[in-house]
């Protein structure tokens, strides 16, 4: 079976390139994998004292991306009985998504063209560009 992953942030985008990938899904026989991904680099520089909670930090991220992001996103994906996994993850974002097509085996990429991510106020919304230009496989960018 062909899956479309599905990068997503909070934004009105990203519900809307939900929506385009779970009606291709319906028409094609794919499942949608839905993907939230926490900027985060093991670069970043923290005190001792940071580094001693970062990781009830991250988990604690991880759970609110889940509650807030990909449990309404993947409702959203499903209500026409397509078959929808998701997961959030922290890391660069581009490089994420690329390695999760990848390990799926994916045939697409769809992502929305803006969002409210801290990698879209920073690069300016480069993401999708850049998705765009290194991912292994088609990228569908929705407006």
């Amino acid at each position: 079976m062909s899956v479309i992953v599905v990068g997503v942030d909070r934004s009105e985008t990203s519900s809307r390139a939900v929506e385009f990938a779970r009606e291709g899904a319906k028409s094609s026989g794919a499942s949608l994998f839905v993907v939230h991904v926490i900027p985060w680099s093991p670069y970043s520089f923290s005190s001792a004292a940071e580094n001693e909670h970062r990781h009830a930090s991250k988990e604690a991220e991880l759970l609110a991306a889940r509650e807030q992001i990909l449990d309404p996103m993947v409702e959203l994906a499903g209500e026409t009985g397509v078959v929808v996994t998701s997961e959030a993850h922290h890391g660069d974002p581009v490089d994420t998504i690329i390695e999760i097509a990848e390990r799926l085996g994916a045939s697409s990429i769809v992502i929305g063209r803006t969002g409210d991510s801290r990698v879209k106020r920073a690069l300016f919304g480069s993401l999708p560009s850049h998705l765009v230009q290194v991912a292994p496989v088609p990228v569908t960018v929705v407006p």
